[in-house]
């Protein structure tokens, strides 16, 4: 069973590698709708990359919109973040 917290949003944990492509999804519609949070697309890049790679299909055609929403340096930052929770979870 995943388990997962969203304590305080910015600083949210995904307890375990077993956690589900859908939760990171959400993650990622929560960042680009702004719900509950600030809207943030490097965030929401993030966390559908990662559903993404998890096997979330829809997750790659949202990655790929909000994509093409952000700066060069944003997509570089948000690639760099989802390389670095994949790294260490």
């Amino acid at each position: 069973m995943a388990r997962y917290e969203l304590n305080d949003v910015e600083g949210a944990v995904i307890g375990s590698e077993g956690a589900s492509a859908d939760v990171f999804f959400r993650l990622g519609m929560m960042y680009a709708t702004g719900r509950s949070v600030s809207p943030d697309l490097v965030a929401a890049h993030k966390w559908f990359n990662v559903a993404a790679l998890r096997g979330n299909r829809e997750a790659v055609r949202y990655r790929t919109e909000i994509a093409d929403e952000m700066s060069r340096d944003e997509l570089s930052a948000a690639l760099a973040a989802a390389r670095a929770y994949l790294s260490a979870a």
